[in-house]
């Protein structure tokens, strides 16, 4: 009796079937999410299967490939099944080495897989997506973009949403020239489409085309003038040279379109950046009309509220936001705090700060209720509060230190925060902020050779700490005593900050210490224009003064006097000059 050998076709199936516990993800494809293929034959359905006979060779690879897969030797399964698909030409083989492939980042595999794949399924639709993906990443444009026109031709009804997806497909190519190049050949079959033209000026946008994004935007918004997407691509490519006109584009559309909830966000946040904030809040609060429970809408208007000082009116918003789940509740109880401490409610506002929890405003939420216990006179309460927090898993002794340090100090204790300092310094000898600020108080009490060994040890424990240098440095030349030391330290002071004014302002003052009065001139001048702060200032019109400039430094300084009288160094500059 003859018998036909058994056929690869009829065992694969139920191979792959029973092994299919492994899920492989495929790569990033065309903005399309990522399935978890579960069973590669049921996925191929139009291409023809080969007639290969099962040989034991064959057997052998198939579940040395699949159990490797499940042991998670991913390598060694790849390789094996890309053999397996090569000489069977098996469509489901194929998918199976581009799925395992890709999740395990063997993208060479990955590619002859997927190629593979889809000569012997030229209909797979999944086949051409996941080698766009992987084409892609691999920055391969020339052979990505005949994939993306066949994706494109295959979309039907769908075109719109395939080219609204394109820029997103091809962000992760770098020639952002050629992205544009590329999407005007893939959309010029389709420019019936306001999609179309809209693909066109987001592919400009990124190329810093700004004329052209404006052309397509507008032609966008021609072809589909009720489109919102239409619209703010176009008010988007006005902005850029012409704000205003932006702003009243987004206006009129609203006047035709009032539910036109995405131009009416954007219109709103247009309105906070040109700081008209009444108006701004009544476009949000348009949007709340229709969508009362939308949070970050609810946040936005009590923001809104604060910044327009309607403080019973932000309350309301942010203790609705409370009751809406908000993503971030610590910063809403932080504000809630605040509100309260304006409407002199300083109970209820100490009891919001208490409310905050560790996280990113734990520590605000904290100084602030440590500085209004202060205030209501309850200095040893709060000094009581800094030191319980600083016992806190993750609580700091030295910030809690520098905190109760300010806390004596504004009460007229400074004596007694110094010792708080200075004892917080024992513990921790090593600690940039404690060392910098006692250096700092040391100079002021005139122990100059504390300040400096001070500041040294910060220097070694910290040698990218730019104001210890600037500090040491600006010493020195204030002191007239080794300019030549105290230069070289503010310039490396200026090489780990080189835009800092009051570094600059040590620099000019070192100069101006060494005589060179046009050197120190320019470092001056930059400073202020930076800061217009009362001791540069005072330094700046000094070397305009000594420079014959002494209109220009009688100008400077009374105009600064006047916004800063009580400014001891200025005044006493001035009186030097001018008596």
């Amino acid at each position: 009796m003859t018998t036909r050998p058994l056929l690869l076709a009829v065992l694969l199936p139920f191979v792959l079937g029973a092994c299919a516990q492994t899920a492989v993800r495929q790569p990033d494809a065309p903005d399309r999410p990522e399935p978890t293929v579960q069973a590669a034959p049921e996925d191929v359905r139009t291409a023809p299967l080969p007639e290969v006979e099962l040989t034991r060779q064959i057997t052998y690879q198939l579940l040395l490939a699949e159990l490797a897969a499940q042991r998670g030797e991913l390598g060694l399964s790849a390789s094996a099944y890309l053999d397996l698909a090569q000489s069977t030409r098996d469509p489901r083989i194929a998918k199976r080495t581009a799925e395992i492939a890709a999740f395990s980042r063997q993208n060479e595999i990955a590619l002859q897989a997927t190629q593979l794949w889809q000569e012997l399924d030229p209909g797979s639709v999944q086949a051409r997506q996941m080698l766009a993906g992987l084409l892609v990443n691999a920055n391969r444009p020339q052979e990505l973009e005949p994939q993306l026109a066949g994706l494109l031709a295959q979309e039907g009804n769908q075109i719109g949403e395939s080219l609204l997806r394109l820029n997103r497909v091809l962000m992760r190519l770098p020639d952002r020239a050629e992205v544009l190049r590329m999407v005007d050949r893939l959309t010029e079959p389709y420019l019936a489409y306001a999609e179309a033209h809209f693909a066109r000026a987001q592919a400009a946008f990124q190329a810093r085309e700004p004329k052209r994004a404006l052309e397509e935007a507008s032609r966008a918004h021609e072809i589909r003038p009720e489109w919102e997407a239409g619209l703010l691509i176009k008010a988007q490519a006005i902005a850029d040279s012409d704000p205003p006109a932006a702003r009243k584009l987004m206006g009129d559309y609203l006047v035709r379109y009032p539910q036109a909830r995405d131009v009416r966000m954007q219109y709103a946040r247009t309105l906070v950046a040109e700081r008209n904030y009444a108006e701004a809040r009544r476009q949000f609060e348009m949007i709340l009309d229709g969508a009362p429970n939308t949070p970050d809408v609810v946040f936005a208007v009590g923001v809104l509220s604060m910044q327009m000082q309607d403080y019973p009116g932000a309350q309301t918003y942010f203790k609705k936001l409370l009751t809406m789940r908000y993503q971030d509740p610590n910063l809403v109880m932080l504000y809630l705090g605040q509100l309260a401490e304006e409407l002199k409610q300083q109970d209820e506002a100490l009891d919001w700060y208490r409310q905050v929890g560790q996280g990113d405003h734990y520590l605000g939420a904290q100084g602030r209720y440590v500085l209004l216990l202060s205030r209501m006179g309850r200095l040893d309460d709060a000094r009581a509060h800094l030191r319980k927090i600083a016992d806190q898993p993750g609580g700091s002794k030295s910030r809690s230190a520098l905190m109760e340090f300010q806390l004596l100090r504004d009460a007229g204790r400074a004596e007694e925060g110094e010792a708080v300092l200075e004892a917080a310094l024992v513990a921790e000898p090593t600690q940039p902020d404690l060392l910098y600020e006692t250096a700092m108080l040391a100079e002021r009490d005139n122990r100059i050779e504390v300040a400096e060994d001070r500041l040294r040890r910060l220097i070694a424990v910290k040698p990218d700490h730019a104001h210890a240098y600037n500090a040491l440095g600006y010493s020195l030349a204030e002191r007239n005593v080794r300019l030549d030391e105290a230069q070289s330290l503010i310039a490396k002071g200026l090489e780990l900050s080189p835009d800092d004014p009051f570094i600059l302002d040590s620099m000019g003052w070192v100069m101006f210490r060494r005589g060179d009065l046009k050197g120190a001139l320019g470092y001056l001048e930059r400073a202020f224009a930076l800061r217009p702060d009362p001791e540069i200032a005072a330094h700046l019109g000094e070397v305009q003064w000594l420079l014959g400039r002494r209109e220009d430094a009688e100008k400077l300084w009374r105009s600064v006097a006047a916004q800063h009288p009580e400014n001891a160094a200025l005044e006493s500059t001035i009186k030097r000059f001018i008596p």
